[in-house]
């Protein structure tokens, strides 16, 4: 990976940052953070964006349940995207393995999960970085100086994520990736450990399933339409559009129904109305 190619990735992570960047939260931590979105970006700058995607994939879906409520960030997807993506790429292209393979997979998972733990630490340092400013808005307000709230809002954060988030971010890409390659240019894959490592990986994305599951789930019949729809998928070949296509015709079907019974039980009620006014 070229200097220039950290560079940009880097900047991408300032935007996608869970804490406010310069596109905002809707666009940068729940857009631009999430992985399958970063993999684009990350394969337009890498050259390969579907080798890219194939390994933000696994990534995705272990990661498919995280919402940060209020302050609690289990994970921050910045360094997921913007760090595990790129060395999980480099890793795997040094190996010669087949990015959609089973074993690109399983490192992609495992590189997300160690990742992760790196983007709290961005996150929250960012947070305590951004109460400098705090205290020095506060303080400018006391002394009458209106004009610093829009430059503590604004301007001073964004030393914060070039400090705890571009720095970082393109430091680790640039000379990680220079080690990273070196390691799995050289690394005999076949040992136990390796294949150890890669296996708990390929374990991880269905505990982003299962996450997933206990969240939408309210009742245990509800897991029928997500057995069927991975059955469904599996059994007619379905491409991700596809799915989705059919997916949305059974939401409709639901949802008219649901309609259908509410109209009848609201007609029923006003039907015995009618009766004990006639009465």
């Amino acid at each position: 990976m070229s200097l220039f190619q950290a560079i940009l990735i880097g900047i991408m992570s300032c935007t996608a940052a869970s804490t406010i960047a310069c596109l905002g939260t809707t666009v940068g931590n729940y857009t631009l953070n999430r992985p399958l979105v970063a993999s684009l970006i990350v394969g337009i700058i890498m050259g390969d964006v579907q080798g890219c995607i194939l390994i933000g994939i696994p990534m995705q879906v272990m990661w498919i349940a995280l919402v940060t409520p209020g302050g609690t960030v289990a994970s921050d997807l910045r360094a997921v995207s913007y760090i595990g993506i790129p060395l999980a790429y480099v890793g795997a292209k040094a190996a010669g393995w087949d990015f959609g393979g089973a074993d690109a997979q399983g490192l992609a998972s495992t590189i997300s999960a160690m990742t992760g733990v790196i983007g709290i630490s961005l996150f929250y340092g960012t947070a305590m970085f951004n109460l400098i400013w705090q205290h020095y808005g506060w303080a400018q307000l006391d002394k009458g100086n209106i004009e610093v709230v829009g430059k503590v809002d604004t301007i001073m954060p964004l030393v914060s994520h070039f400090v705890l988030s571009f720095l970082p971010v393109t430091l680790l890409c640039y000379y990680g990736s220079t080690a990273v390659q070196e390691i799995f240019s050289v690394l005999n894959t076949d040992m136990w450990y390796v294949k150890a490592l890669l296996a708990v990986g390929a374990v991880l994305p269905a505990v982003g399933i299962a996450i997933l599951l206990k969240s939408v789930i309210s009742k245990p019949t509800d897991l029928i339409y997500f057995v069927f729809g991975f059955a469904a998928a599996k059994s007619m070949g379905l491409t991700l559009l596809a799915a989705t296509a059919v997916g949305a015709v059974f939401a409709l079907i639901n949802y008219q129904l649901t309609m259908m019974k509410a109209g009848g039980v609201a007609t029923a009620a006003a039907s015995d109305d009618d009766d004990e006014e006639d009465i």
